[in-house]
């Protein structure tokens, strides 16, 4: 198991590595989740967000997509949309994947660092959690 600090990652970057370990057949823990960044302005992503999440099917609004309000658990969501979810093998890969907003809970499993953002445009995917409605921590 490989266990990923999400503490000032890059949400793309971080969903790559672990969307990429997850196909290879790896089982990943990302722990932090709530302190992973975004690039850019909060109010264009609050946007972006608000229209996914008001997106209904028609036909049978109850299968229209589900994007949650909480931080571990769109991260997973985000790296759920980096997989091949209509194929067998990338609902698999999504199985492997836990996601926390604690530390770890006492494992004594090496940590990977994952790789961090230096810019001056970027807040955590728990501010957008709260601009889209979610309970601020």
């Amino acid at each position: 198991m490989v266990v990923i600090d999400a503490q000032g990652a890059v949400i793309g970057r971080l969903g790559a590595r672990v969307a990429k370990l997850l196909l290879a057949g790896q089982s990943v823990e990302i722990i932090n989740a709530d302190k992973a960044v975004m690039l850019g302005t909060l109010s264009v992503a609050r946007e972006k967000y608000l229209l996914r999440r008001h997106q209904k099917n028609k036909r049978t609004p109850e299968d229209s997509p589900v994007w949650p309000r909480t931080p571990h658990l769109l991260l997973r969501r985000m790296i759920r949309g980096m997989l091949p979810w209509s194929s067998r093998r990338g609902r698999d890969a999504y199985h492997l994947l836990k996601v926390s907003s604690g530390p770890a809970s006492g494992k004594s499993v090496k940590v990977a660092e994952a790789s961090s953002a230096e810019k001056h445009n970027m807040f955590t995917i728990a501010e957008l959690c709260v601009e889209l409605g979610g309970k601020p921590n």
